[in-house]
């Protein structure tokens, strides 16, 4: 595993396989660098795919305050130890960390950020889910906790749900539960403000599931409309995580946008 050291002094580290550019992959809320294991494999003969652990995580540290700024520098410090020009492709809460981190680094050419969860106006969760989850961490029931989060945030349908259960990285997430309500708090601490991006010229695709609730549907939109040189591709018949669910989709979308 490779590390780097962020601005705030906190340890990040990530895996690397393949060979050929740098494609940093950058995950989201309950989740750690095994997340992308059904796609990388379908990244590797084109690009070194570099999956990073954010941080509280895996084989990245943790600072003392949470702020979701740091875990953009985090992505930036990554960027910038892989070194030459680096894509980017964010999932979800991983997807606005990356955005950021875009207005920190010159290294990053390309980004696809699928479905961030940005606020728009529109109520993320209903009142008081946020304190509902942390009582059940407080509780040690993380798996409850978890099922709460995908079905009352993330909207997951109940068959969808079902069959996210039985993947590998199931047992991965109830274990990173505790994070989840720091990362709620993103529509209470982080203002979108547009005009921060208007010089972001590098080319962003913006990814939503063609079934996604409005909150996702809404959030890409006000991105497009930001990003100078933002595109959008949907995937149909998807929702939120469309990589472990039609893994070749998700790959045909990202290595088109990549090569063009």
């Amino acid at each position: 595993m490779g590390h780097t050291t962020s601005k705030d002094g906190a340890t990040i580290g990530w895996e690397a396989s393949g060979a050929g550019p740098a494609l940093l992959l950058v995950h989201g809320t309950t989740a750690d660098h095994t997340r992308w294991a059904g796609v990388a494999p379908g990244f590797e003969s084109e690009f070194t795919v570099v999956a990073m652990d954010r941080r509280g995580r895996g084989g990245s540290a943790d600072g003392p305050e949470y702020d979701l700024q740091r875990e953009a520098e985090d992505v930036a410090a990554v960027v910038e130890a892989i070194g030459g020009p680096v894509r980017v492709v964010g999932h979800s809460y991983g997807a606005a960390c990356s955005l950021e981190a875009a207005l920190l680094t010159d290294g990053i050419t390309r980004m696809v950020l699928y479905e961030p969860p940005i606020p728009t106006g529109l109520p993320m969760y209903p009142p008081g889910l946020p304190d509902r989850i942390q009582a059940l961490i407080d509780n040690g029931e993380l798996e409850p906790a978890l099922e709460l989060f995908f079905r009352k945030v993330v909207r997951m349908p109940d068959e969808e749900l079902a069959t996210y259960r039985t993947l590998p990285a199931w047992k991965v997430r109830i274990q990173l539960a505790p994070t989840i309500p720091r990362e709620l708090a993103i529509d209470q601490h982080y203002e979108f403000i547009p005009g921060k991006y208007a010089d972001l010229r590098i080319p962003v695709r913006l990814l939503r599931g063609g079934d996604s609730p409005e909150l996702f549907r809404r959030a890409v939109s006000t991105l497009q409309e930001a990003l100078p040189a933002a595109s959008v591709a949907v995937l149909p018949n998807q929702q939120h995580i469309a990589m472990d669910l039609a893994p070749e989709l998700f790959v045909t979308e990202v290595m088109g946008f990549l090569a063009e």
